[in-house]
């Protein structure tokens, strides 16, 4: 299996999750780039230290996102839904092998959002029959006032919900210190492990 790795400058965490895989996984066929990313620079200097600190070489030079490249992943897996968003955007015909890491390797939101999806669809309905039962009864103010009482319950359910979703962003730590690119390091290596999990 092919795997790209994508973030804005292909220079952060594209390449540290890049270099993690090959690391961890010497056969895995990897690259990286970005969606801004200009040709051959080398990755940021505290990328490059986090990663040596563990005894990870990175040998990298960016380059942008091109058709060629992902013609050659089998699977496109971005560090943020907005990097997703820009390849549907600017690579609509292989917007089926777009998903963001976390989205990829995360089976427990799958659950979440069923429940979620329910429980927008039972509120939609209570809010629909309680607004036909009590047009008439009340002006627009009061009835508002009553709605909110009377799915009370529902929306501290749904706001419950949302809070267990996953945010499915790898935190980006450009500008940040040399301990900011540890903690990336860190919650990449989570992830990165969940797709050797799943491909192997």
């Amino acid at each position: 299996m092919n795997i790209l790795f994508v973030c804005t400058g292909n220079t952060c965490r594209s390449p540290m999750a890049e270099a993690l895989l090959k690391e961890k996984m010497p056969e895995a066929s990897t690259q990286s780039a970005g969606v801004f990313a200009s040709n051959n620079l080398h990755a940021n200097g505290f990328a490059i230290q986090s990663l040596q600190e563990r005894g990870i070489q990175c040998e990298h030079k960016s380059q942008p996102v091109t058709k060629e490249l992902l013609a050659w992943a089998d699977v496109v897996l971005t560090m943020t839904t907005g990097h997703k968003q820009s390849l549907i955007i600017d690579f609509p015909d292989y917007q089926n092998n777009f998903y963001t890491l976390k989205e990829y390797v995360s089976e427990a939101d799958k659950q979440v959002w069923q429940e979620l999806q329910k429980a927008y669809a039972d509120l939609e309905v209570k809010r629909a029959l309680f607004i036909q039962q009590n047009k008439g009864e009340m002006d627009r103010i009061e009835l508002q006032q009553q709605l909110q009482e009377y799915l009370r319950h529902e929306l501290a359910m749904i706001r419950g919900l949302e809070a267990n979703l996953i945010t499915y962003d790898i935190s980006d730590p450009f500008g940040g210190s040399l301990e900011i690119y540890r903690e990336t390091l860190k919650e990449l290596e989570k992830y990165i492990d969940l797709l050797i999990k799943k491909i192997q």
